[in-house]
């Protein structure tokens, strides 16, 4: 005979104070209920360490972002929502399920499981995501058991190979990071083709697209950026697509097949490396770019004109300075139309013209965003419990799209979610290496320079190398290396130590095996 659980009623709901607990007798057990604002929480009474009934008499409070009570004999702390004991997992409680309704608060008679280990919820199966599950995973003793919600149907992969695959040179097999039988075989809960569609604190659950939910002590949100969609006529059209995940790639492999022409909107660094790969399949393409200087952002105009002739040279076409006014088309994209009202015929448009943090659901959740969803040097958002790293986040004012500083982000979260030492995330040095087989191109830091500043600058035409490298108060402040980027991350070392390099001034420009001479 099947056993079936029941409800049983406690008390009323008005009759228990906010932030305050009272003891029930159910089913011949003593019961602790706590009301936490509008929230109904049901431990045993029974405070193992002192052997009483006593838990529905501790204080209630918040503990490093968990709600918990403190035993009032000697001192424990319960998570309300788990049971389980902060000092000491073995002496975890149960805890019961609660609801409240008609204005009384019911109990039911079978309890939660109880767990030993804390849940961590990650939205987002990407690369700074699954970089903070890693490195939990190396942790002795992990104290979590992980669910992570992916929207793409694939695992987790290396988006910086992306570029490769689309110019034929990598598979999807060689760019996958953390194959199905990773998480099966690290114990991490996959939900694939599933994302998170809403976030609860207050009953701190996740829900997913396909309904899954899934509680949390920790939640981890890291749901990356969104692509910039041009406001114009067209951006719709059949043939119009972006460059930032699997099916863009494969829908753009598609388009190569069946057609021959190309339009990539933007000369940004994702951009030229989507155009450089839609050449190698074969199309002709076009870079459309709003202003004159290319990857403006980590060139300066001599070193943009230099890539961009031995672009040219490979067979890519510019169109530039150029602002972009309608994609023209039916039933397809046919064109691109420009403010000047030139016309560029064309069977594909690949939008690259930049990205912007996706703070949607973190928006909704009632969390603060500005740019990017608003963390601080340990990655933990506005709410303690709930931590966000890559694309999606802002920091110290920056936001950031490359891998690096999203890596040193998952480094700091991964500390403080283990709770393993104490680390801080500072902000990072930026540095660009383009992914463009046969083209060697750095730039890091402040590459311009200001009215204190000075530029080393060495330029061999016939060989076709350029370097600057601005100096201030001695210290490099930032560095462009076109042709030869051999001393790249020399240059950034100096430049993250703020290193005096009065001494090898002369040399500097020459290189590290050069300036280290004596």
């Amino acid at each position: 005979m099947k056993h079936t659980h029941t409800w049983s009623s406690a008390c009323s709901f008005d009759d228990l104070l906010p932030d305050s607990g009272v003891a029930a007798l159910i089913d011949g057990r003593q019961i602790a209920i706590f009301r936490v604002g509008d929230a109904i929480y049901a431990l045993d009474n029974y405070d193992p360490h002192s052997e009483a009934n006593v838990l529905s008499r501790g204080l209630v409070g918040d503990l490093n972002g968990e709600p918990v009570v403190a035993s009032p004999v000697y001192k424990h702390h319960f998570n309300l929502a788990t049971g389980r004991c902060v000092e000491d997992a073995d002496y975890s409680v149960r805890a019961w399920p609660t609801r409240v309704t008609d204005g009384k608060i019911w109990i039911k008679s079978q309890p939660l499981r109880k767990t030993s280990r804390r849940k961590l919820v990650v939205i987002g199966n990407g690369m700074a995501g699954m970089k903070v599950v890693e490195e939990l995973l190396g942790i002795s003793g992990q104290p979590y058991d992980v669910t992570v919600f992916g929207a793409e149907p694939v695992p987790n992969y290396n988006r910086i190979l992306l570029s490769p695959m689309l110019a034929g040179e990598k598979r999807f097999d060689d760019i996958v990071l953390n194959p199905i039988e990773w998480y099966r075989d690290n114990g991490v809960t996959l939900h694939l083709g599933d994302p998170a569609v809403a976030i609860d604190r207050i009953r701190r659950r996740v829900r997913s697209q396909n309904g899954t939910e899934a509680e949390y002590d920790r939640l981890l949100i890291a749901t990356g950026s969104n692509p910039i969609i041009l406001p114009v006529p067209g951006k719709d059209l059949p043939g119009v697509v972006t460059f930032r995940d699997l099916q863009d790639v494969n829908t753009m492999l598609e388009a190569a097949r069946t057609h021959k022409k190309a339009v990539v909107i933007g000369g940004g660094l994702l951009g030229l490396e989507a155009a450089n790969a839609l050449l190698k399949q074969g199309m002709q393409v076009t870079v459309v770019h709003l202003l004159e200087t290319l990857m403006e952002r980590q060139l300066d105009p001599v070193a943009a004109q230099l890539l961009k002739q031995s672009l040219e040279k490979r067979g890519l076409r510019f169109h530039m300075p150029a602002k972009t006014t309608a994609i023209l088309g039916t039933d397809r994209v046919r064109g691109v139309q420009f403010a000047d009202e030139t016309i560029i015929e064309t069977d594909l448009v690949v939008m690259a013209a930049g990205i912007r943090p996706n703070t949607d659901l973190a928006r909704a959740a009632g969390l603060r965003c500005d740019r990017g969803v608003l963390v601080n040097d340990t990655m933990q958002t506005f709410d303690p419990c709930v931590y966000a790293v890559g694309e999606c986040v802002q920091h110290r004012n920056n936001t950031y799209g490359l891998v690096a500083p999203l890596y040193e982000q998952a480094s700091v979260c991964a500390t403080h979610l283990s709770e393993h030492g104490v680390g801080r995330y500072r902000g990072s040095m930026l540095s660009t290496h383009l992914k463009v087989t046969g083209i060697d191109l750095f730039s890091a830091g402040d590459f311009l320079g200001g009215p204190g500043s000075e530029a080393l600058v060495l330029r061999d035409a016939k060989r076709g190398i350029y370097k600057r490298i601005v100096l201030e108060d001695n210290k490099v402040r930032g560095a462009v290396l076109y042709g030869d980027t051999r001393d790249g991350a020399w240059y950034c070392e100096l430049m993250n130590e703020g290193r005096d390099v009065g001494a090898l001034r002369d040399k500097l420009i020459f290189g590290e095996a050069v300036a280290r001479r004596q």
